[in-house]
């Protein structure tokens, strides 16, 4: 490829340009306008990376308007792609002073989506530097820092409008604003990976040396996350990538990245189950107010409890054994920091891979049960709406079940019991066997849950409780 043309050449192509401006058929050379002057011939070759190899570039550049460039592809198809997106990148691509962070938006989330999740996907493009994790108006977000602005393009690229997993977890990705992440602590929700010596912050999960990389070297190991029952993971990186990507060790490294199909998603080939463990270590519980059966309910939730069990000697800590792994990490995520009885409750994984029953004889005080039969199981069945229908703790509960007989009166005063304040009740238009009720806080929705799922309302009917993601 030639880096270099004479003057005269230069002048002959200027005026092809300006005639070249009839339809024509496509082809392999794109013609790009507008370009700033000061964009680096490494620049303009990097909008067509993504799309396959180029083949050659020719850049003019006059002194009183802006740069032109003939970009030529391997195939019209290729080019085709390049004409289409290049309109819809910032600026027409990576040009100077583009942020090399991303906001990151997650949409329709039935299942967990951690900070160790992004870094796997989002460091098939790049060296990640910084990663902060949120909630705002209920969204999944989260802020992401790469080492260059080029590699932050090329992920918002490939990843903009995929989902994580079939069906759920859509990633909507724009450039920050921002220029650099400022990151305290070194935990579950945010991590520096160039500052190992970061605090963990209040009572959090610490980032552990022997699974942090060195600065620019981006062999963190994560296990994979592949998903959850009825969910299989979307996003991946089959081979046949047109552009270079740094290898990234883990379940992932052996796969380069593709452009997003036609579908929206992406596949990771012969990934069908979560490594890891089920079995969660639950700390600073208020052992005046906690039960096996408050945290089979609570967890529940996210869940299918098999086992839990309150130490003995330590009744502010306890084991509960979820499922498989998947349904630990959701509980995990969204119950990790929330207020219950009083007292913050911390949620990590534990060493134990089962809760052990106890041996006949063997006091026990009753603070191990096993569930693993319990008809209260919310997700037993493969595909059911309750996989759809999972959300943080909030204020606002919704409610099923209901009998035609019980009033609005019957379940305020029901939810008045439990020491809740009522700021908000009605039922479902189409459905009066479905309300949602507010109450003063997400502390008081919480205890409400433990103490009212599964009330007997009457006439066979058992009051179904979990968290809504509206308000009333």
């Amino acid at each position: 490829m030639s880096n270099s043309t004479p003057a005269t050449d230069n002048e002959s192509d200027k005026k092809k340009f300006k005639e070249d401006k009839s339809p024509s058929s496509p082809s392999r050379v794109i013609h790009l306008r507008q370009i700033p002057n000061d964009v680096t011939e490494a620049e303009v070759i990097s909008l067509g990376l993504p799309f396959g190899k180029v083949t050659n570039l020719l850049m003019l550049k006059g002194k009183s308007q802006k740069a032109q460039a003939a970009l030529q592809a391997v195939n019209a198809t290729q080019s085709g792609n390049l004409a289409i997106t290049s309109g819809l990148a910032p600026e027409g691509g990576i040009l100077p002073g583009q942020s090399s962070v991303l906001r990151i938006i997650v949409e329709n989330i039935f299942y967990p989506v951690t900070l160790e999740v992004l870094y796997q996907i989002f460091s098939k493009f790049g060296s990640v530097l910084k990663i902060i994790t949120f909630t705002r108006n209920n969204q999944f977000q989260a802020l992401l820092q790469y080492a260059d602005p080029m590699s932050a393009y090329y992920a918002k690229m490939g990843l903009d409008g995929q989902s994580i997993y079939t069906a759920c977890c859509t990633l909507r990705i724009d450039f920050s604003k921002l220029s650099n992440l400022k990151v305290k602590y070194n935990n579950d929700k945010s991590r520096d990976f160039t500052r190992l010596d970061l605090p963990s912050g209040d009572g959090q999960p610490s980032l552990e040396p022997s699974i942090a990389s060195p600065f620019g070297t981006p062999n963190i190991i994560f296990q994979s996350y592949a998903g959850a029952p009825g969910f299989a993971p979307a996003i991946g990186f089959p081979q046949g990538a047109g552009f270079p990507v740094p290898s990234v060790s883990g379940a992932l490294s052996s796969h380069a990245v593709t452009t997003p199909g036609a579908s929206g998603q992406m596949t990771i080939p012969n990934v069908t189950s979560v490594s890891g463990n089920s079995v969660l270590l639950v700390s600073n519980l208020n052992p005046e107010a906690i039960t096996p059966h408050g945290l089979f309910i609570l967890f529940g939730v996210y869940g299918d409890v098999h086992r839990v069990k309150i130490m003995y000697k330590k009744k502010e800590n306890a084991l509960v054994q979820m499922a498989d792994a998947t349904q630990a990490q959701l509980a995990m995520s969204h119950l990790n920091g929330q207020k219950i009885y009083g007292k913050v409750l911390r949620a990590t994984l534990s060493k134990h891979q089962v809760v052990q029953l106890p041996r006949e004889g063997q006091e026990d005080q009753g603070l191990t049960k096993d569930y693993s039969n319990s008809p209260l199981h919310r997700f037993k069945k493969p595909g059911s709406r309750n996989f759809q229908n999972i959300f943080p703790p909030s204020a606002t509960l919704h409610l099923s079940n209901i009998p035609p007989s019980v009033t609005v009166d019957d379940l305020k005063k029901l939810f008045a019991n439990t020491g809740s304040t009522v700021k908000a009740f009605r039922f479902f238009q189409k459905d009066c066997k479905m309300a949602l009720i507010q109450l003063s806080s997400v502390e008081e929705a919480v205890h409400a849950l433990i103490e009212l799922h599964n009330y007997d309302l009457g006439e066979n009917h058992h009051l179904r409780v979990s968290f809504s993601k509206s308000t009333i």
